[in-house]
């Protein structure tokens, strides 16, 4: 394996993100951080605890959540899809560098974004409400494979899509809203039966609640299911990765 290769686009990359600072970091930690004043000012003022655990610090583990999947997502996806576009891509595919040495670069480069990124307003949330990791080694773990399994699903985007507007498709219309809709600021207990049974089939519902029960040791669903979930949709992009370099599908669109 091309270490030299996985090092040098893994860098560039990265070196991105410290060249649009305000964009990549700052700007994503603001809109948590607006969202963790608002939300946990209008409703933590109607409900004071969920489990035992105080609105403010419940909200926590869906906000990280939140900025992980989107930010990953986005990551991966223009940093595949912008070579395509001012055509270096061939570069890329001509140079002595394995189909797997690209994904690895690529993808650990935007994973690695996403979690400095869940670190950075993990810290900041501590600074509003009083936080406590009761299972700080699973809490790294599901982080882990949540940034890998979506920027992996942000590469596939990246590939497909042709333009930038169908770059920001999928994120903004599937995966924002099952975000909000997966429990991210409300235990899915609180429900009706029926819409308990019918955001079961909302993926994002497994990533966190596995998430948030590494902060306080309780889920709405069976850890060992989320953890399941993740691994599963992480073989499904492995799969499907694997699946578009073997057929060359759009990759040098």
């Amino acid at each position: 394996m091309n270490f030299y290769a996985i090092r040098a686009i893994y860098l560039f990359e990265m070196s991105r993100t410290f060249r649009t600072l305000l964009q990549s970091i700052v700007s994503p930690v603001i809109s948590t951080s607006l969202y963790f004043v608002v939300f946990g000012a209008a409703i933590g003022s109607r409900i004071s605890e969920i489990n035992g655990i105080s609105y403010g610090a419940f909200i926590v583990p869906g906000l990280i959540m939140l900025s992980l999947l989107t930010q990953s997502i986005s990551n991966a996806s223009f940093g595949i899809y912008f070579p395509k576009f001012v055509g270096t891509i061939y570069e890329i595919l001509s140079a002595p560098v394995s189909y797997l040495e690209i994904v690895i670069a690529y993808v650990g480069a935007a994973a690695s974004k996403s979690i400095l990124l869940g670190l950075i307003i993990l810290a900041t949330a501590s600074l509003f409400v009083p936080l406590h990791i009761e299972h700080p080694a699973w809490m790294v773990l599901f982080l882990v494979l949540t940034a890998v399994t979506f920027s992996l699903f942000g590469f596939i985007i990246g590939i497909w899509a042709g333009n930038f507007e169908q770059l920001q498709l999928v994120p903004l219309l599937i995966v924002t809203p099952l975000t909000f809709l997966g429990g991210s600021f409300y235990s899915i207990d609180m429900l009706p039966p029926f819409w308990q049974k019918v955001t079961l089939f909302n993926p994002v519902v497994y990533l966190v609640s596995g998430f948030r029960w590494s902060f306080f040791g309780f889920s709405d669903v069976n850890v060992a299911v989320s953890l399941g979930m993740t691994l599963v949709f992480l073989t499904i992009c492995l799969t499907t990765v694997w699946w578009i370099f073997r057929t060359g599908w759009r990759i040098k669109a």
